[in-house]
């Protein structure tokens, strides 16, 4: 049974190309400052469930695409695999918003995904110091490298907040990402509403990104959000 924090019916901007209805689960286990789903951390925040979404998705057949479960970290809750499984009985696809936390759920999950939006917080030797939780790179590590091995669809994303991130960490980032064979990615600048406010209220520019980074990736994408 899912924990469900919201539901937005139609979306064009959670899944690029897609017009989608997102599910937002609840729980996460990572404390990333700049989170604009705070209010999704606790499990408890979910204050609906699966019937929910459901019943919209038998109204909706012929005019949404797809499905996307986000969160919190939709991953947190195991019955996410079955959910998926009956979103693709339905006739829509699956994708999915993720930071990678766990590898394992993702790997159940992936025969029912068709798109995959995975976070790429920091270079992997700080990524600590985002997540506020001991040993997360390793995680996302092997998350990103199981999708890529698998070839489903994926965007990789990166939220720059400019205490946080330096240019030179966004050069390491892109380059690594590169190098396993990322095709698309996407820079989102910081934007303060929805956080928690523990942040300056700072943002970074197109002109912030390093030149040699854009053309190194078949899509590249800076987002003011």
């Amino acid at each position: 049974m899912l924990r469900i924090g919201g539901i937005t019916p139609f979306s064009t901007v959670d899944w690029p190309g897609k017009l989608a209805c997102v599910a937002f689960l609840a729980g996460c286990p990572w404390r990333c400052p700049y989170c604009q789903n705070h209010r999704l951390w606790q499990a408890s925040a979910g204050t609906q469930d699966e019937s929910s979404l459901f019943a919209l998705l038998e109204q909706r057949r012929g005019l949404l695409d797809g499905v996307v479960f986000s969160g919190g970290e939709p991953l947190a809750q195991d019955g996410v695999i079955d959910a998926a499984r009956r979103v693709c009985e339905l006739g829509f696809a699956v994708g999915l918003h993720t930071c990678g936390a766990y590898p394992e759920r993702l790997r159940e999950l992936m025969p029912y995904l068709a798109w995959v939006g995975l976070d790429v917080k920091a270079p992997w030797d700080g990524y600590d110091n985002i997540t506020r939780v001991h040993g997360t790179a390793d995680l996302v590590q092997e998350s990103l490298d199981m999708v890529l091995d698998l070839g489903i669809e994926l965007e990789v994303r990166t939220t720059w907040h400019p205490d946080l991130l330096t240019p030179d960490d966004i050069s390491t980032i892109g380059l690594d990402l590169a190098n396993r064979g990322v095709r698309t990615w996407a820079i989102q600048a910081y934007r303060s509403i929805g956080t928690t406010g523990e942040l300056a209220d700072k943002t970074v520019y197109p002109f912030d990104v390093p030149s040699q980074l854009p053309q190194l990736f078949e899509q590249f994408e800076f987002r003011r959000a």
